[in-house]
């Protein structure tokens, strides 16, 4: 089963020097980098090293994933973020946990031993937050909600609907791969601190979309995905 590592930037260059050498090219094959209109030389890196590149045409993280999911290929899909915050060792184990029979796998960053360096008091508690929320409506364990760091069956984008503009696209794909009975599992993996560069979650903005996309698809319940 092939692999797609699809990676999404904006203004990262510094991490990009720093992370994309450590991405072994055994761990997949497709790369696909989709740029959301930086500014810092993260696109020309990209291009002078031969990755496949592309900038998306509509803002935002939602409009990112959902454009790219028409080039992935492959079979597996791994979503991955190239500030120095997803830790590219783990690539291969995410793919071997899916080979196990799970169709989606979070990197979680508080599952076990694991632990985030890049949190503040407003991140932890609102990942911390909106994990229980999960938890409680859907009668599930999960341990991390908000990271991007994942892998899923190519497959299951289209069979749940995945198409969204909103940047909560990754709690939807959860939600609704929960709501399926899909096989969904948790491996531990911490989060180092970012390399450079600003972060580009907006705690109001995200928070409200979380709120509710969750909310949202607890009401309609597994009818109507």
């Amino acid at each position: 089963m092939g692999v797609a590592l699809v990676i999404f930037t904006l203004d990262e260059v510094e991490g990009m020097k720093a992370i994309m050498p450590q991405i072994k090219r055994e761990w997949y094959d497709e790369l696909i980098i989709v740029d959301g209109g930086s500014t810092d030389g993260t696109f020309e890196y990209a291009q002078k090293e031969g990755h496949s590149i592309f900038r998306q045409k509509g803002p935002g993280l939602g409009t990112a994933f959902t454009e790219v999911m028409d080039k992935v290929t492959a079979d597996i899909v791994i979503t991955f973020s190239p500030d120095g915050n997803s830790l590219p060792e783990k690539i291969p184990e995410l793919v071997s946990k899916i080979n196990e029979g799970f169709d989606l796998v979070t990197v979680s960053r508080y599952l076990g031993d694991a632990k985030s360096y890049d949190d503040d008091w407003l991140t932890a508690f609102g990942n911390w937050m909106f994990t229980a929320l999960v938890n409680l409506l859907f009668r599930t364990k999960y341990t991390d909600l908000l990271v991007m760091y994942r892998g899923f069956r190519k497959k299951i984008v289209k069979e749940l609907g995945i198409y969204t503009t909103t940047p909560s696209w990754g709690t939807l794909l959860l939600l609704r791969a929960t709501k399926r009975k899909l096989k969904v599992g948790e491996i531990p993996g911490d989060e180092p601190k970012r390399i450079s560069g600003e972060r580009k979650m907006r705690p109001l903005v995200n928070g409200t979309c979380e709120l509710f996309i969750i909310l949202k698809e607890f009401i309609k319940g597994t009818v109507g995905l």
